[in-house]
């Protein structure tokens, strides 16, 4: 058996790219990318991270944006990352409606999971990075190590770590990778 690999899970909407408020993007003329995303990704990918993206885009099934506009939203995500050097192993999208209890809305961890399986990913050695409960909740259920990135959002979940942009929640990870933290150092 081929050895596990080790992940990278981002949340999409205000750790990849800017939010309209509480609202996503709703087409690939709205979709900017947050500053130094593509780098930080390349930098991942250099590292020998997997880099996923794991998006509820409930609006699809709620009818606000259609699956090739979504489809449209992903392909000038990996093209403007692709410019600065960097890939996603995979970006997956839960479009089921938010109250439709499907297994793969976060804060269920059933697009992870389903990731690690498909790619054969260690979770213990793996990072889900996001900026609310629902994404800390999923990497804790996932068996992922979670990063918070500060925002707007008020949350309650405890992370393992909290960052203030994805550049410093990637250079956290890059140090974790290389070795432990000294005792007591929380990112």
């Amino acid at each position: 058996m081929s050895p596990k690999q080790k992940a990278v899970f981002l949340d999409r909407d205000g750790v990849l790219n800017k939010s309209y408020g509480f609202r996503p993007p709703n087409s690939p003329e709205e979709l900017i990318l947050l500053p130094g995303v593509p780098e930080v990704i390349r930098r991942l990918n250099e590292a020998g991270f997997l880099v996923f993206v794991v998006t509820n885009q409930g609006g699809v099934g709620l009818g606000y944006m259609t699956l090739e506009k979504l489809e449209a939203i992903h392909a000038k995500l990996v093209q403007e990352v692709a410019q600065g050097g960097g890939q996603f192993t995979e970006i997956a999208a839960c479009t089921h409606k938010p109250k439709e209890g499907c297994p793969c809305r976060k804060p269920k961890p059933g697009l992870i999971l389903d990731l690690a399986e498909k790619y054969n990913v260690d979770l213990a050695a793996s990072f889900m990075v996001g900026d609310r409960d629902v994404d800390i909740q999923a990497g804790k259920a996932a068996g992922t190590r979670t990063i918070l990135i500060k925002s707007r959002e008020k949350t309650k979940e405890e992370p393992d770590y909290t960052c203030r942009s994805l550049l410093d929640a990637s250079e956290l990870i890059l140090r974790l990778d290389a070795g432990p933290l000294e005792d007591g150092v929380k990112g």
